[in-house]
């Protein structure tokens, strides 16, 4: 059976069921298209016709989501035992890159769902490009990924990614760890600070200060 496609529009509805029918018979859910219901700090609710559904996602997408629009994610279906059953998680990405960069990282052993969603919060090019260049010290920038778990990373997915670097990707900002640090201080989650840390420009003329108000105001925006 080919690939599976879930939309928010009928005559594509399809039920709760029908979709676990489909994980049952080895079918992949690929792309979810749906409307926010509402923006958590690592995940989103999407609406598809009355079914509402939980996708957790990198801050790629936290930084386009709106509640009340419709958005398309790239999705990938994770399982894992849970007392007597199966638990379904489904995470959602930007693009097709985004998701089989995580889907890449899930390979590595020590990397679960979480550690990968918060490794793309440093972007898919850059990471790709900390890979290729074996930038241990940029990979150790995410919470929880030590110098042991970056070796590994890079030694596992070095080949795969590619040695040649991402043109114009800029893979060590010096104020990003100060203004990640600056907003968790204030109370909000990592994964919330990388998310407006995507909407900083990456002009080295900026002053530290002028940073942090610019990731501030990404928490002010309507339909956050």
């Amino acid at each position: 059976m080919g690939p599976f496609y879930l939309f928010s529009r009928a005559p594509n509805r399809v039920t709760p069921m029908e979709v676990i029918a489909c994980v049952r018979e080895g079918t992949m859910l690929v792309q979810v298209r749906g409307i926010v219901e509402a923006i958590g700090k690592d995940w989103i609710r999407l609406d598809l016709n009355g079914w509402v559904v939980q996708v957790y996602v990198p801050p790629s997408v936290l930084a386009r989501a709106r509640v009340g629009e419709p958005i398309t994610l790239h999705t990938a279906l994770v399982t894992r035992m849970e007392g007597h059953g199966l638990v379904f998680t489904l995470y959602g990405f930007a693009d097709e890159d985004e998701r089989e960069l995580f889907e890449q990282l899930l390979t590595v052993n020590g990397v679960g769902p979480r550690a990968a969603l918060a490794l793309l919060g440093l972007s898919a090019p850059t990471l790709r490009a900390a890979i290729a260049q074996e930038q241990v010290d940029v990979l150790r920038r995410v919470p929880g990924i030590g110098p042991k778990i970056a070796r590994a990373i890079i030694l596992h997915l070095k080949d795969r990614i590619g040695t040649v670097p991402v043109p114009g990707v800029s893979i060590s900002r010096a104020d990003d760890t100060e203004i990640i640090a600056a907003l968790t201080a204030l109370g909000y989650s990592v994964v919330e600070a990388q998310a407006a840390l995507a909407h900083v420009p990456p002009d080295p003329s900026l002053p530290l200060e002028e940073k942090i108000r610019l990731a501030l105001s990404y928490f002010v925006r309507p339909g956050r």
